[in-house]
């Protein structure tokens, strides 16, 4: 059963519409039904409470005004742990380029300030 702070995404028509994080799971006055409380992450921001049975939020499907809707819950991707290599030169398959990186060879970004891109439209007619 999805749990509190789970991440959960919202099929509507079998079409992935939002997602939510699940705030709270309480028990609702009729049996074996649930108040789910549920942050739509999307803007504006919006809490919902939906009354479902632990099946519907375990991801079966559900009809929700003739529309068929299902929550699927999310795992977010494992990630390889940072490891600090004591300063060393990075050993990476593609190492980050350094001081001693011939100035041809790294790759080419661009930095913008916002400060200074906020002063230089500043002066200018918006119109």
């Amino acid at each position: 059963m999805a749990a509190i702070n789970d991440v959960v995404l919202i099929y509507l028509e079998d079409s992935p519409v939002s997602f939510a994080r699940v705030e709270n799971i309480l028990p609702d006055h009729k049996k074996d039904w649930f108040q789910i409380k549920l942050l739509m992450l999307q803007i504006p921001l919006q809490v919902v409470t939906w009354i479902l049975k632990d099946i519907y939020i375990n991801g079966e499907e559900f009809q929700m005004n003739g529309k068929k809707m299902r929550l699927e819950p999310i795992k977010a991707p494992a990630e390889e742990p940072a490891v600090f290599n004591g300063g060393k030169k990075n050993t990476q398959e593609h190492p980050l380029p350094d001081a001693d990186t011939p100035k041809q060879n790294r790759e080419k970004g661009k930095i913008i300030s916002f400060a200074d891109l906020k002063k230089k439209n500043h002066g200018q007619d918006p119109g």
